[in-house]
């Protein structure tokens, strides 16, 4: 793949940890920040209006939700609600779009390409819930929050979350090892079991109510609720390591095109540790239904920080931590785009 430049479509005013795309309102949801540190670093959440002006894609600041000294370190997106990961708790926020009557659309600079603010924009107020434009008004409403992590670390944290496919249930995982099922919007806990010896590093949840999870202790495994079901094996038929260790980095399921009820599991494997002679990290397709591995082929010698598949099932993407992108072919695992995007760490990406 030959690596391209990839444009600036918005840049934020603190560091961005996590992105989720809503493409029926056209919005981009940012959100991260600097914490409690007394660094002058805000936190808050972005919500950014997509707009394809003269040909190029364009983002503009529609509302800034300020969260005060918390920042923002995972995001789950269902319909209007979001699911926040912010130090070791989950928090939901509503957001809702609405065309205000009477109000003209504005007009000035909408030739203008790249990022700009929306002219008129009001600056976000501290703890405030809505902003207004001319002709659009984003509210945003503050729901449950509750804790999800309890480990016994200095730093617990809660480290993914995210929804069932019907949106009435979360998932979150953290330092302590532990997966947590809530409902939605109560935040009412409805399962809780330990699912790995170390930090958890990635969740995915199934249409038929299995849940697969990733861990630093270089695990994988299948649930049904709190029952294993199987470990993952990545490398059965895959190729032949040397001593090197290897860690399940990340895990989404994606659906097969053409195939309503088809399903396929995806996981990246990088090396435990660090080492000077960087080992290649690997991309490997499960079968959903019998959880055995289809095929694994190599990623490149860049170490993967995410991944995401599209809606789809069509492509998957990856980012690394040296601020590159890569798209590859769902079905054949093969590379298809590479791009330089970032001057270090992709903490997350949507497609």
């Amino acid at each position: 793949m030959g690596r391209r430049q990839a444009l600036e479509l918005y840049r934020a005013p603190f560091p961005l940890y996590a992105l989720r795309l809503d493409p029926s309102a056209g919005l981009l949801i940012v959100a991260g920040g600097g914490g409690a540190a007394k660094t002058g670093i805000k936190n808050g959440v972005h919500f950014l209006q997509l707009e394809q002006i003269d040909g190029c894609l364009s983002a503009s600041l529609l509302h800034s939700h300020d969260t005060e000294t918390r920042a923002t370190m995972n995001l789950a997106l269902a319909g209007d609600i979001l699911a926040a990961g912010q130090d070791a708790h989950c928090r939901l926020f509503r957001f809702r779009v609405h065309a205000q009557k009477g109000n003209k659309a504005e007009k000035a600079g909408s030739k203008e390409q790249g990022p700009r603010p929306r002219k008129g924009a009001a600056p976000a107020k501290k703890g405030g819930t809505e902003t207004q434009h001319e002709g659009v008004e984003l509210k945003v409403e503050n729901l449950q929050a509750i804790q999800t992590d309890f480990g016994l670390q200095k730093d617990i944290l809660q480290k993914v979350v995210c929804f069932n496919p019907d949106n009435t249930l979360i998932a979150t995982g953290g330092t302590d090892g532990h997966i947590r099922v809530w409902k939605v919007p109560t935040l009412e806990k409805v399962l809780e079991f330990k699912a790995h010896e170390d930090e958890i590093e990635d969740l995915a949840l199934g249409p038929d109510g299995k849940l697969v999870t990733t861990g630093r202790d270089c695990k994988a495994f299948v649930w049904q609720k709190d029952q294993l079901v199987t470990q993952l094996h990545w490398q059965e038929n895959g190729p032949t390591l040397s001593n090197t260790p290897y860690r399940y980095r990340a895990c989404r399921f994606g659906q097969v095109p053409d195939q309503p009820t088809g399903l396929r599991l995806f996981t990246v494997q990088i090396p435990h540790k660090h080492l000077q002679q960087h080992p290649p990290c690997y991309l490997t397709a499960w079968d959903g239904s019998t959880f055995l591995p289809l095929r694994t082929k190599s990623c490149g010698h860049e170490v993967i920080s995410c991944l995401n598949v599209s809606e789809s099932g069509t492509f998957l993407g990856l980012g690394t931590i040296t601020g590159s992108v890569a798209i590859y072919i769902a079905f054949s695992l093969q590379g298809a785009f590479l791009c330089g995007c970032c001057s270090y760490y992709v903490s997350g990406l949507s497609l």
